[in-house]
């Protein structure tokens, strides 16, 4: 048999694996994306749903990274403005509590409004109990002052998601549910075995691919992608850091967030989440488990309950707890001083001892993907001996392709277009599917055209959507990836759905 032969193999469908995959398929390189589980279904999707630029990296003098983050920040809500919004955070301030003079507070904000162009985010601003009491009512008798700053809330899972829809759409291949099980040296081209998910009881089907190049992006697999397959030696170190949050009922009024300073200096962002929700996060513990098995410990429970109650009036407990997710982070480790020893910043290694291009992908962050995926493609044309001008920074992602990019005037004309569609469900397909909403809504004149109803505005037209076009297999992946439905479903449907699932996805599929 021939091989599949292509110039990338991309190991790893989170942010940084199909950013890359993206980017090169983007420059005309024939592409392989392979991921074990479902796109987005480690750390990517188990963020706290920011792009920012990392304010608290000033006090490191990071300024380098802010810098570029913030660029990125902008750069992102441009590219995609229907899951990408600007968000504004309360910090409020007494002296004691923060640790810092409200001098450096205010000194470091105004770095943050400065260090790279703005042109769709607000600056910052001091705040007064006084005047702005409805900020300050649910907090705390000790806050009487405070700032105000902006960064971005984004849908993290369908941000990597986009990235994929959008390399396949230029060319390249997706395979998920596709392990890399080892990668070869050949004469002039890798080779890498693939396994594929099998049934129980049934061995995982394998095949071989060949490609001219390979990046390892597998995050907080990367050094065990390497080890399996003999190139674990002299790579960088790394840290696993498990970051974990909660959902609590609604805490507070406004869409505003919170950015709580704690007693052992980190932050804690109080963030309001899916309209009837507060998100809580994040926590940073160093983890050695399975990693396709993390959950939150009850120690960060309970710190991020002291975290939030420490700085509101009302308190909250355990009990208060409806839902968590966690993550681990591969922190790249730059072996300074204890302090700052963990690095946000990622590395693109070389593996020297290898003679065909061979990349693996250290650390990194959400905000900065786009900057570490072009990087990483120049420096695989450079060691392949050819050049194509860079372009994602001025081409928008699946969805984000309308005018002004304004959400508010998307949906202004979408309304004109489907004045049958309630305002929530208008709003839901907006904020997720962008212009792409149009592909399954389509013609409908009524809501009877989208299919069956399996209860809370979840349509047959919809999961069929996801199936066909956004590489959906199991029912988790549409509910909890590709969107947040799971959290809102009554048990019935659920039930509904997963008896339907199996014909959905044959019909979809067939329909294709």
């Amino acid at each position: 048999m021939v091989d599949e032969v292509y110039d990338l193999c991309v190991i790893g469908g989170g942010i940084n694996g199909a950013g890359i995959a993206r980017d090169a398929a983007g420059r005309g390189l024939s592409v392989l994306l392979v991921e074990a589980k479902d796109i987005a279904q480690g750390t990517s999707s188990a963020s706290t749903k920011l792009v920012h630029g990392g304010l608290r990296y000033l006090e490191f003098f990071e300024f380098k990274l802010v810098r570029e983050a913030l660029k990125e920040r902008e750069r992102l809500l441009s590219m995609a403005p229907h899951i990408i919004s600007p968000m504004r955070f309360i910090l409020p301030y007494e002296r004691k509590a923060a640790g810092r003079p409200y001098w450096m507070m205010k000194l470091g904000l105004f770095l943050y409004d400065h260090l790279a162009r703005r042109k769709r985010v607000e600056g910052s601003k001091t705040l007064d109990y006084k005047k702005d009491d409805t900020i300050f009512a649910g907090l705390k008798d000790l806050y009487k002052q405070g700032f105000s700053y902006y960064d971005c809330w984004v849908d993290d899972a369908r941000l990597v998601l986009l990235n994929a829809v959008d390399a396949q759409e230029r060319g390249a291949k997706i395979l998920t549910h596709t392990r890399c099980a080892k990668i070869e040296e050949g004469e002039d081209l890798w080779r890498v075995t693939l396994e594929s998910d099998a049934q129980v009881g049934k061995t995982p089907k394998k095949k071989t691919i060949s490609a001219s190049m390979v990046v390892n992006a597998a995050g907080p697999w990367v050094n065990d992608v390497l080890r399996e397959s003999g190139y674990a030696d002299n790579v960088p170190s790394i840290r696993h850091v498990k970051g974990s949050h909660l959902i609590i009922p609604k805490a507070f009024e406004g869409d505003h967030s919170y950015i709580l300073t704690q007693e052992d200096g980190r932050i804690v962002f109080a963030i309001p989440y899916e309209d009837k929700y507060t998100l809580i996060g994040t926590t940073e513990e160093a983890y050695e488990g399975d990693l396709y098995d993390v959950h939150i410990s009850n120690d960060e429970i309970k710190y991020l309950c002291n975290a939030f109650s420490s700085h509101f009036k009302t308190e909250i407990s355990v009990k208060d707890v409806l839902w968590t997710y966690s993550g681990v982070r591969p922190l790249f480790d730059d072996g300074r001083k204890e302090s700052r020893k963990v690095s946000r910043d990622f590395v693109l290694h070389r593996h020297k001892d290898a003679r065909l291009p061979l990349l693996s992908v250290y650390g990194g962050k959400l905000t900065t993907y786009r900057v570490l995926a072009e990087k990483a493609v120049n420096s695989l044309l450079h060691l392949d001996s050819r050049y194509v001008n860079p372009w994602t920074d001025t081409q928008a992602l699946p969805g984000g392709e309308f005018d002004g990019g304004e959400l508010s005037n998307f949906m202004a004309e979408q309304r004109r277009v489907y004045p049958w569609l309630p305002e929530t469900l208008l709003y839901r397909y907006a904020r997720s599917y962008g212009t792409r909403m149009d592909r399954f809504l389509g013609q409908a004149q009524s809501l009877k055209d989208l299919g069956r109803n399996y209860g809370g505005d979840i349509y047959e037209a919809e999961l069929a959507y996801m199936v066909r076009y956004e590489f959906v297999r199991d029912l988790e992946d549409a509910l909890y990836r590709r969107s947040k439905l799971g959290l809102h479903m009554l048990d019935e449907t659920f039930e509904a759905l997963r008896a339907a699932w199996p014909d959905i996805v044959k019909k979809a599929n067939k329909e294709e």
